[in-house]
């Protein structure tokens, strides 16, 4: 099964409307921006963490921003967490950098969405390189009983 149909299967089961869109592929988060036309804000990079008891957490940030490792220890609890490697993450959720979403990851990790997010309309990864998958903030949070928090800088 692919990556995007693994996404799709998870989104149905979880009740959230996605639409998948096939895009040429981005060798950035502004260029996949500038392909889909919106603001980089609009795309919300999927982050797996690593905890310090080597289990993972997925972190939602606005394309924009960046992870801050202070909010994010502070919400989650923890005194060290860290972005694996490329192969490492993988591992994780069955997915390569650029296509990593919560959508029908190998494990269901918990969620920690940044406030930021909330309301709007998201571009995120689906799961294969060359696609881009659209979906309302508040329904992907309500899917995965996301913690929404301020999370980024």
């Amino acid at each position: 099964m692919s990556g995007r149909e693994r996404v799709a299967r998870d989104a149905e089961a979880r009740g959230i409307t996605i639409d998948i869109i096939e895009r040429p592929n981005a060798s950035s988060l502004e260029e996949a921006a500038a392909i889909l036309g919106v603001d980089p804000s609009v795309i919300v990079k999927s982050l797996v963490v690593k905890r310090h008891d080597g289990s993972f957490l997925f972190a939602l940030v606005p394309g924009d921003r960046q992870i801050s490792w202070a909010k994010l220890r502070s919400v989650v609890g923890v005194n060290k967490l860290q972005l694996p490697d490329a192969s490492l993450a993988l591992e994780a959720t069955g997915y390569e950098r650029g296509t990593i979403t919560p959508l029908g990851s190998t494990t269901a990790w918990p969620v920690f969405a940044d406030e930021r997010i909330v309301g709007k309309r998201i571009a995120m990864g689906a799961g294969e390189h060359g696609y881009s998958a659209w979906v309302e903030a508040d329904d992907l949070i309500a899917g995965f009983d996301a913690t929404i928090a301020d999370i980024s800088d």
